[in-house]
């Protein structure tokens, strides 16, 4: 479990410009240049997956053979993983359009038809935001899906559209096209109007008619039928992601006011930087929801000497890439934060601590460090502010338990990444027995918004308690697996169905594990509870780092705990007795009674096992492993106790009920995008 050295080599960057104060002056002053067209490919790692790279190569190249003035740009990931290769397009005078599911062969039609004809790809394109409400230009695109069940009258009113156009005279001006996504779910069809993004729901037949003529023509919008539910999501970890060329420093710099934050905080005192801190109300956002500024000061507040800052990106929950897609996105982001970071505790030092299974990841925060030393933005004298600061990447050798701050430090240390009692805290006696604060990515991703928009600003999304955003990777059995960045206070049920577009095949959802596998399942009865640290804690489980996994009416209860509690038992580095013994002793139980041999004394074992585990473990990560046999015991019982009396037979029959009848084998909900 000891980390790699350092991380492999990369290729040197490119030469960068020395950046002073008066040129990141000169930038705020500019403010963000004026758009150009351009055609984006996202190149995270589940995009490459796939088939993104070799998108992006057919499009370059076709670019080039036919001598078209737009430049073919590589970007991070929106977060849409279900929709991968992602590709987006501003050109012809048309706004950005994204289309998903691309493959090389559809790049010779792509650039035909957007390019030059200025059509969009029947399939293929994705809504953006944000929904019009007023219609100020002629309408050049409508975009049609069916969000109902089976989705079959997408077409039809494709052909209905096309052909009250064609009686108007308006065909040769008003393309009609079928959509891949419109973000709206479950309200019959849906109509987007292009430019401006007005949407209407639950249009029918005799609707065609009047929106051709009120909306394309008179440019009026339907009241009746416009959508008008504001948007769920916020992107503040996620701003910069897709948007960005993650491998060019100058795209941070220039386009998103990249390193801004450090400039205006260097000018402020470390206190101010934490007093700001306190107002935003940011927890950690690794799970275990300390307050931000808490950490920061009480590191600072220890004895003169070396401090560290500690990047925490050991992200090893099953089904989570909430970390993993913001270092392959936006890494300049993490280290500005860190920067900052280093400049309110008092330290010189730091390190990002990233899962070698992560190569891609790797390999852009290494050149993003080298572009920042170049730039003189890490080193001495950074800004010619007497701030001095510079970090390195650890690579994890993929031990889960290594997430664990002090076992994350003892990996980092050189010596066996396992736990040490506490206190003291790492704020006290940490990497090396210095004072020393650990963050996780999405905390340090969201430090440099709020140094430039303010604490106050932070702290109005959100809960009372629960204060900003959170990014969750929802996964399992859900249609449109994703990233989503939603305020604190959103519910599940909006998440799964309302962003997600629901369950796979429209089949009943039957429960929601958060929090990975340390965290608890949630029945579909508590779908309408709002997402924060202390609700989910409420209800036996935990917010955790952001894995999210939906279940259906097929997934056995008693599976899904033997799963995450075997996960746990092979993580486990085996220190302390509770979690080590324990782990496997439920892990027996749990098999006997799937396998149709328990008895029902087995039930009083698992909850005294559990007792014990949260009691005596050493670590998060054993007084945790129970969560999902206890919340599974507690939602659930019944399952188990079915198990008990009927056997495995159970398993079967409630599978064929799920299906209509259908056979079909009851598994574990864990289903990641490509890539993930």
């Amino acid at each position: 479990m000891s980390p790699v050295a350092a991380a492999s080599p990369i290729p040197a960057a490119a030469p960068v410009a020395p950046v002073t104060p008066a040129s990141l002056e000169a930038l705020a002053q500019r403010g963000r240049p004026a758009p150009t067209d351009f055609i984006r490919v996202q190149l995270d790692t589940g995009g490459i997956a796939a088939g993104a790279t070799e998108v992006f190569e057919s499009l370059r190249d076709a670019v080039a053979a036919q001598k078209l003035p737009l430049p073919v740009l590589r970007v991070g990931s929106h977060g849409r993983s279900w929709a991968d290769p992602v590709v987006e397009i501003r050109a012809a005078g048309l706004a950005p359009v994204l289309y998903g599911q691309m493959t090389p062969a559809l790049v010779p039609e792509l650039l035909n038809a957007h390019v030059r004809e200025r059509r969009l790809l029947d399939d293929h394109v994705i809504a953006t935001g944000p929904r019009g409400t007023t219609i100020s230009v002629p309408v050049e695109h409508l975009l049609v899906r069916d969000s109902g069940p089976g989705e079959g009258k997408t077409q039809f009113f494709q052909i209905s559209f096309s052909e009250e156009l064609k009686r108007r005279g308006l065909a040769a001006t008003v393309q009609v096209v079928r959509a891949l996504d419109l973000g709206v779910y479950d309200e019959g069809v849906v109509v987007q109007l292009l430019p401006g993004g007005v949407t209407y729901t639950n249009v029918l037949a005799p609707d065609v008619a009047r929106i051709v003529e009120r909306s394309v023509q008179q440019r009026q919008v339907l009241d009746d039928l416009l959508w008008k539910q504001p948007e769920l999501q916020a992107r503040i970890v996620l701003r910069n992601c897709g948007e960005i060329d993650p491998e060019e420093i100058t795209d941070y710099l220039e386009r998103v006011d990249g390193y801004q934050a450090l400039r205006r905080v260097l000018a402020l005192t470390p206190e101010q930087v934490i007093a700001e801190m306190k107002t935003s109300g940011l927890r950690g956002r690794g799970g275990a929801g300390f307050p931000t500024w808490m950490k920061w000061d009480l590191t600072r507040k220890q004895p003169p000497g070396q401090r560290y800052i500690i990047c925490n990106g050991d992200e090893g929950d099953p089904g989570a890439f909430m970390d993993r897609s913001v270092l392959e996105s936006d890494p300049h982001s993490v280290i500005e934060g860190m920067m900052i970071a280093g400049y309110a505790i008092g330290s010189t030092q730091g390190y990002l601590y990233i899962r070698a299974e992560y190569p891609k990841a790797v390999e852009r925060v290494e050149r993003a460090l080298q572009q920042a030393r170049a730039a003189g933005l890490l080193g001495k004298n950074i800004l010619g502010r007497g701030f001095d600061f510079d970090a390195k990447i650890r690579l994890g050798a993929g031990a889960f338990v290594c997430g664990e701050e002090t076992a994350l430090i003892a990996s980092i240390e050189g010596r066996r990444g396992s736990p040490s009692p506490r206190p003291p805290y790492p704020s006290v006696r940490g990497l090396w027995g210095r004072p020393t604060a650990i963050n996780n990515v999405e905390t340090l991703a969201s430090v440099p918004a709020i140094i430039l928009r303010g604490g106050a600003w932070y702290s109005g999304y959100g809960t009372e308690t629960s204060h900003g955003t959170k990014v969750f990777a929802v996964t399992g059995k859900v249609k449109q697996a994703q990233l989503v960045e939603v305020p604190m206070g959103t519910t599940l049920r909006q998440i799964v169905f309302d962003i997600c577009g629901g369950v796979l095949e429209d089949r009943e959802i039957k429960a929601v594990q958060t929090g990975g596998p340390s965290g608890g399942v949630i029945p579909d009865k508590h779908l309408d509870t709002p997402v924060a640290y202390e609700t989910l804690q409420s209800l036996g489980s935990i917010m955790g780092s952001g894995g999210m996994i939906v279940m259906d009416k097929t997934d056995s209860m008693v599976d899904v705990a033997k799963f995450f509690l075997k996960f746990c038992v092979d993580e486990s580095c085996g220190k302390c007795a509770p979690c080590r013994i324990g782990g496997y002793q439920m892990l027996q139980v749990l098999d006997r009674i799937s396998r149709g041999r328990g008895a029902a004394e087995d039930l009083v074992i698992l909850r005294r096992i559990c007792l014990a585990m949260q009691k005596g473990s050493l670590c998060g990560l054993g007084q945790t492993a129970p969560n999902p046999v206890l919340s599974t015991l507690r939602y659930f019982d019944d399952e188990y106790r079915a198990y008990i009396e009927g056997g495995p037979s159970y398993a079967r029959k409630m599978a064929r009920t799920a299906t209509g009848g259908a056979e079909a084998v009851p598994t574990p909900a864990v289903v990641t995008p490509a890539g993930a």
